[in-house]
């Protein structure tokens, strides 16, 4: 009787053991849900090989195949196929999961607008998955030093308001980066990140410089309320965002080596020649890199043309 007894308490801890191994699974599951579609609500359009390298790169790729799996049956995610990619899925959410992560905490401020079919996420697969791949040499170089960057520090299509000079009124970064390096020292590190695929001319690459100065220098108009200048009316536009302004990179890809070299040699000529982006030169870290050195190398390898000064190549913390 009493070993009766002994073996029903030892089957009644194993199935304990197995429903909360069970449970510890669906937990897991759910937060790499909640992980994936955060980081589709932020980057729009995202690959199942991108998606793998950000959530869970050291573990086997079914584990990303087996999450997206489950938001696709619950309609909260679709996918297009990539041409010419061997099958590759490239990933959005729907209507549903948009509404669904719209209120999350780690995306407050953020509008999510999903693409509103697959032919809308392949159009703007192109630029999107360039700035990923650049996202991801950072995250890979974090990891292996042991710094903080997490697969949401990457912030796509940034817009600030410039001054209404007859030209463009909005200054449009491609991404803002959040990086903080642990060693030798502490420092926090953000960063514009413009990327260019050669698709538009070497000079309206270059005029991005101008923009980039003009909101450095915005102040905006007092607003005078009963008389007096609220104080932050009085700062500039760029000091509501980030308490010191942000370094500019420029990430380059989609030509041959030369070409790409002749680009940033006229971005560095932009600094030089234009008295605005001298100034702002002389104020804020500006560098080139190409994306493939970026892959190949690493974005902490000295693979960055300073904009200004000596074209010495050197890491983008060393800028």
């Amino acid at each position: 009787m009493s070993t009766h007894t002994e073996d029903t308490d030892l089957l009644s801890g194993a199935g304990s053991a197995k429903r909360s191994g069970t449970t510890r699974q669906h937990a897991t599951e759910d937060t790499a849900g909640h992980r994936t579609m955060a980081l589709l609500a932020q980057h729009r359009v995202i690959t199942t090989p991108q998606l793998h390298q950000m959530l869970a790169p050291n573990t086997p790729r079914s584990v990303t195949s087996r999450v997206l799996s489950s938001l696709l049956a619950e309609k909260l995610v679709a996918f297009s196929v990539l041409p010419r990619s061997h099958g590759t899925r490239l990933w959005f959410l729907t209507h549903r999961g948009a509404q669904v992560a719209t209120l999350w905490p780690e995306l407050r401020g953020r509008s999510v607008v999903p693409p509103a079919s697959g032919a809308e996420a392949s159009l703007r697969a192109p630029h999107t998955l360039a700035g990923i791949r650049a996202h991801l040499t950072f995250l890979k170089d974090a990891r292996s030093r042991g710094d903080e960057y997490g697969a949401l520090d990457w912030v796509p299509e940034i817009a600030h308001r410039l001054p209404d000079t007859g030209g463009v009124d909005r200054l449009i970064a491609d991404g803002v980066m959040h990086y903080t390096a642990s060693s030798p020292r502490r420092l926090q590190y953000r960063a514009f990140v413009e990327i260019d695929r050669a698709t538009m001319s070497s000079e309206r690459l270059a005029s991005k410089l101008i923009s980039y100065a003009r909101f450095n220098d915005y102040n905006p108009q007092s607003v005078r309320r009963r008389g007096l200048i609220g104080d932050q009316a009085a700062m500039l536009a760029w000091q509501r965002f980030y308490p010191r302004f942000p370094r500019i990179l420029f990430i380059l890809t989609g030509a041959s080596e030369r070409t790409l070299q002749q680009r940033i040699e006229d971005l560095r000529a932009m600094t030089s020649g234009h008295q605005l982006v001298t100034t702002l030169a002389a104020r804020v870290p500006l560098g080139a890199a190409v994306l493939e050195d970026l892959e190949e190398l690493g974005p902490s390898a000295p693979v960055w043309m300073p904009l200004s000064g000596p074209a010495e190549r050197c890491s983008w913390m060393e800028l």
